[in-house]
């Protein structure tokens, strides 16, 4: 190196190159930090009234434009970084300039350019991307032209290899993210078992039907509107639910849904109201008191008919399915109760959970137990897609009704049926292989 090579065109590339190096540093931790950042605190500090948190927010809506920009301006100065190396250190060095800059500008780029500003970006991803988004939204622009021609010749070359972009796939995503999130809390500690639980099924009622979580028709108490007065008043009072479908001739024949408290006042008219006595109680006539069905078919999606619920100011629905049958009955309390767990009053029956642990590790199970309800209370991973209680999963797997004494192996775990009434299992033995 001689004092004529250290001339005002030596320094001013070597400046260059460290302006170039900065660049590189900029985009790629601008990547990493618009990448990593959480849509959700970026939201949160917008409505605060964070200027480079709505940039930031209007910058990720389109990834794919973002990341097309970053990368054209990371190339760019990464490539005229590393020409502008290899002229100078050709001028100085002779040929071996060429390798000599090859190494230097990649031992440089990799730590200065990439690894340090990555790192400082996955640190402080928020923090970064506030900063940096205002600068990047005018990169964006200036970058337009190229970005769009390049995104076109990108998705022409994926539709030829068979693949498209989803449309909806962000929002799937998004989900998907929540829900990983919540289960990686739990599995770290950060998060109980219980409200895991309830913010997952907050996020799942837009995935289940009403049918996942009825109550079957074999389980409605109905009152038949033919019986004697007094009879469907005791019965009523007996029942500990406030309201209780009518039927005439067939349970199929739905004539409406009476309130205890409706059947109360009627009761009050009939005795106490003018002209009224004990005996007028034989002249209750239940379908006139009792409110109009409101049917619902039985693939209704869980978020779908709580709104409906509330538009409606009604918590009671009968279930049917494509053929008009009735199939069960539904409630907004049963769709509460998937994201908060059993709700009870001082007049519900309590029940067993319909799981118990016997001395050989086994559990001893109901077999009218949904797959969702086991799947909380022991934290396995049952599927519940073809069947919505444990006596279903296991016809499903066996394609047969099975018989009481038989076993079968299928998803981990070992079922034995100990109990079968008619066509229906009873009771279950569970054991994980």
């Amino acid at each position: 190196m001689t004092p004529q090579t250290l001339d005002t065109a030596f320094w001013l590339t070597v400046a260059a190159i460290l302006v170039l190096l900065v660049m590189s540093a900029f985009f790629s931790g601008s990547e990493t930090a618009l990448t990593a950042a959480s849509r959700g605190k970026l939201k949160a500090q917008a409505d605060r009234g964070s200027r480079g948190a709505k940039a930031a927010m209007r910058v990720t809506e389109d990834r794919e434009r973002m990341i097309g920009a970053l990368l054209l301006g990371n190339n760019i100065v990464n490539i005229l970084s590393a020409s502008l190396a290899t002229a100078l250190l050709t001028r100085i060095f002779g040929d071996s300039g060429v390798a000599l800059a090859t190494l230097g500008m990649t031992a440089l780029v990799l730590i200065f350019g990439e690894v340090m500003p990555k790192t400082v970006a996955i640190t402080f991803p928020e923090s970064v991307a506030t900063r940096v988004a205002p600068i990047i939204r005018v990169l964006i622009l200036i970058f337009s032209p190229i970005v769009t021609i390049v995104r076109l010749l990108v998705r022409g070359m994926l539709r030829l290899i068979g693949l498209k972009p989803s449309p909806g796939g962000e929002m799937l995503a998004l989900r998907e993210e929540i829900a990983g999130a919540i289960a990686l809390g739990h599995s770290e500690g950060a998060v109980h078992r219980a409200d895991r639980d309830r913010l997952l099924g907050a996020l799942d009622l837009s995935h289940r039907t009403v049918d996942e979580i009825m109550r079957h028709r074999r389980q409605i108490e109905m009152i038949d509107a033919d019986l004697p007065p007094g009879e469907i008043i005791t019965r009523v009072l007996a029942s500990a639910h406030t309201r209780l479908p009518i039927f005439r001739d067939s349970d199929d024949n739905i004539l409406g849904v009476v309130h205890a408290k409706d059947l109360l006042r009627e009761v009050d008219r009939l005795v106490r109201g003018e002209d009224g006595s004990v005996a007028g109680i034989g002249a209750l006539q239940i379908e006139k008191v009792a409110m109009r069905p409101y049917f619902i078919p039985e693939t209704t999606a869980l978020d779908e008919q709580m709104r409906q619920f509330l538009a409606r100011r009604t918590h009671f629905a009968l279930v049917v399915d494509e053929y008009g049958t009735l199939q069960g009955l539904i409630t907004l309390e049963d769709i509460l109760e998937e994201i908060v767990g059993d709700i009870t009053d001082e007049f519900d029956v309590v029940k067993k959970d319909g799981l118990t642990p016997t001395d050989d590790g086994a559990w001893l199970i109901d077999g009218a137990m949904t797959i969702r309800d086991l799947n909380r209370a022991t934290d396995w991973r049952l599927p519940d897609d073809e069947a919505n209680t444990l006596a279903g999963l296991v016809i499903h797997e066996a394609q047969m009704i099975p018989n009481a004494g038989q076993v079968f192996s299928f998803h981990g775990f070992r079922f034995e049926v100990m109990e079968k009434r008619e066509n229906r299992i009873i009771r279950l033995k569970l054991r994980p292989l």
